[in-house]
């Protein structure tokens, strides 16, 4: 594995000395952590999308007007409400803006978000296994350097004893 520094120059990792390996290690084991946050917020936006769906096909689609449901307001409070329709919804398009659609059109736009959503988390997986490799990699070059250092220290001291 070569390490990219300045614009295009690559440099072959074990010729570092151990404190840049252990930098460069530091520096990678901090975007794989990023990049694994970031996974697990795509997951869970994708969660969202599809309990969306669940809602649609299995709440609105089902329920009549003069049936009660509870109306989330919070993660953890309900209120007692009614459906005005059961052919329209309003969906959240993202950044406090919600548009009035029709059941099929919501579903429709949900099926897609959580298409992309998986698109990404497939192209993000291969990014993180890409840089969990160049950890292991970098991990590997500082443990034969650090073995290689022990050997030599062993080495000194085995002469200057004969």
């Amino acid at each position: 594995m070569t390490s990219k520094q300045g614009q295009g120059q690559q440099i072959e990792i074990s010729s570092l000395p151990i404190p840049q390996l252990q930098e460069l290690k530091s520096q990678l084991d901090r975007e794989l952590e990023h990049l694994t946050t970031s996974f697990q917020s795509l997951r869970t936006a994708q969660s969202k999308f599809r309990d969306c769906l669940k809602s649609i096909s299995q709440g609105v689609n089902t329920v009549t007007a003069e049936k009660p449901l509870l109306v989330p307001l919070t993660s953890s409070l309900y209120v007692p409400g009614r459906l005005s329709s059961s052919t329209n919804v309003l969906v959240d398009v993202g950044t406090g803006f919600f548009v009035e659609k029709s059941t099929s059109d919501a579903s429709d736009f949900y099926n897609r978000k959580v298409k992309d959503l998986g698109d990404s988390l497939k192209d993000l997986e291969q990014v993180i296994n890409g840089k969990a490799n160049n950890v292991r990699v970098v991990e590997e070059v500082i443990r034969v350097k650090v073995l290689s250092a022990q050997e030599q220290g062993g080495k000194e001291k085995g002469e200057a004893k004969g």
